[in-house]
């Protein structure tokens, strides 16, 4: 259950202005709601079977406390990643003849491949070792986050406080990255220099971006 509910919030906080999320509610203005959350299914069954099959070979053919390491690492990077934000590159308007629910699951499962929830499907699928329940939780995570990206999005007519959503997530994956490296590495590692000098890198990456993205939309 802790790993079915571990996986479920991490996709959450992953998909939390993510590119993948802008694209279920730019579908939901062209198509209903029912057809995008069923699109969205079908391409993430798909999708994050291919990532806990990829997770789950690291986690048995490595040594576990390196994979375990590596994951807690990629938090933190997930974490700088959500700051950075998305953007569609007008996958919204593809066309297919088959229908919305074809059109949504291509599209998607398009977009997915190499995403920030794909990789940390990944991610989770070589730290716990459990296949099927990574694989429901994430799936689940991501319907959540679509769902209410759908709903605050367009059903509600309101817009989601995108800004202050990315900050918290990027600072919950970062945090749980910190947790992850602590238990995971050797306590040789664990010093005040290397705890420091960690710090100080995560908080020159979070100034970089953040102060890039800033510039980015003052340009545009």
């Amino acid at each position: 259950m802790l790993v079915f509910l571990g996986a479920v919030a991490m996709v959450v906080l992953a998909e939390m202005g993510d590119k993948t999320q802008l694209l279920a509610m730019a579908f939901a203005t062209r198509f209903s709601a029912r057809a995008v959350l069923i699109g969205v299914f079908v391409a993430t069954i798909l999708n994050h079977a291919l990532a806990v099959a990829l997770g789950t070979y690291l986690g048995a053919s490595f040594n576990m406390d390196i994979v375990k390491a590596v994951a807690a690492g990629s938090f933190i990077i997930f974490g700088l990643w959500t700051i950075r934000g998305d953007k569609l590159d007008n996958e919204h308007k593809r066309k297919t003849a088959y229908g919305p629910i074809v059109t949504v699951a291509i599209a998607f499962f398009l977009a997915e491949m190499g995403d920030k929830t794909q990789l940390a499907t990944v991610a989770l699928a070589a730290k716990y070792n459990s296949p099927y329940l990574t694989l429901f939780g994430t799936t689940v995570g991501m319907l959540i986050a679509d769902a209410l990206g759908i709903y605050v999005g367009v059903i509600a007519g309101k817009r989601i406080p995108e800004k202050t959503v990315k900050w918290i997530s990027a600072m919950i994956f970062i945090v749980f990255g910190y947790i992850g490296l602590y238990t995971s590495l050797p306590k040789e590692y664990i010093t005040p220099p290397h705890i420091i000098g960690l710090i100080v890198a995560t908080a020159i990456g979070v100034w970089y971006i953040g102060k890039g993205k800033n510039n980015r939309e003052e340009n545009a």
